[in-house]
C-alpha cells in the first residue's frame, strides 16, 4: 500500500508538472494571435478532473511564464488572474447534463476572457497608482482585446469536453492499473 501511495504522488508531480509545461507551451506557439490561447480550455479541463489539484499545473505554468518573460510587474497578476476562472469552475456543479457541459464550459472561458482586462486592472491601478478614472479608462482601452480573447476562448473551449473525456478516460486507466499492480504486491 505505501509503494502504491509513493507511486501516485510520483504520477502526479510528473503529470501535472507536464501539464503545466503543456499549457507553457501551447501559449508560445499561439502567441503569433495576440489573446488567443488554449490556457483557459486547460484550466477549465484540469479543474474539472483534478479539482484541487489543478492548482499545480496552472501554477507551474506561471512560473514557467515568469521565468521565460521574466518576473516583471505584468507577471504580477498572473499569480491570481488563472486562479479565478479555476475557482468559478469548481463553482459549477460537478454534475452538469451532458448537452450542457460544452456550452457552459465555453461560456465560462469566454466570460473570463471577456474580463481578463478588468481582472488584470486592480494590480495595475495598485502598481501603477491609478485613480478610478484612469483605471475605468484603463479597462475601456482593453475591451477590443479583452473581446477577442473572449472569442478565442469559446472557439478554443469547443476542446474542453473531449479533453475531459479523454482525461477521466485515462485516469480510471491509472486508476485500474495501479489496482492491479497493488493486488499482485499483496
Amino acid at each position: 500500500m505505501k509503494a502504491s501511495k509513493s507511486f501516485t504522488v510520483i504520477r502526479e508531480t510528473a503529470l501535472f508538472a507536464m501539464f503545466g509545461a503543456l499549457m507553457f507551451i501551447s501559449k508560445l506557439i499561439l502567441e503569433a494571435l495576440p489573446n488567443v490561447h488554449m490556457i483557459a480550455m486547460f484550466i477549465v479541463a484540469f479543474t474539472v478532473v483534478y479539482r484541487v489539484k489543478a492548482l499545480i499545473p496552472i501554477y507551474v505554468f506561471v512560473f514557467l511564464t515568469g521565468i521565460y518573460g521574466g518576473f516583471n510587474l505584468w507577471w504580477v497578476p498572473y499569480l491570481y488572474i488563472w486562479t479565478v476562472l479555476w475557482a468559478a469552475v469548481m463553482l459549477l456543479p460537478r454534475k452538469l447534463p451532458k448537452k450542457l457541459r460544452p456550452l457552459i464550459y465555453c461560456l465560462t472561458a469566454g466570460l473570463h476572457g471577456l474580463l481578463f482586462g478588468t481582472l488584470y486592472a486592480p494590480a495595475q491601478a495598485l502598481m501603477f497608482h491609478f485613480d478610478f478614472q484612469t483605471t475605468v479608462k484603463w479597462i475601456v482601452a482593453g475591451l477590443p482585446w479583452d473581446c477577442v480573447h473572449a472569442a478565442g476562448n469559446v472557439v478554443i473551449g469547443a476542446l474542453t469536453v473531449p479533453l475531459i473525456t479523454l482525461l477521466e478516460k485515462l485516469e480510471k486507466f491509472s486508476g485500474s492499473a495501479l489496482r492491479g499492480k497493488a493486488g499482485k504486491n499483496s
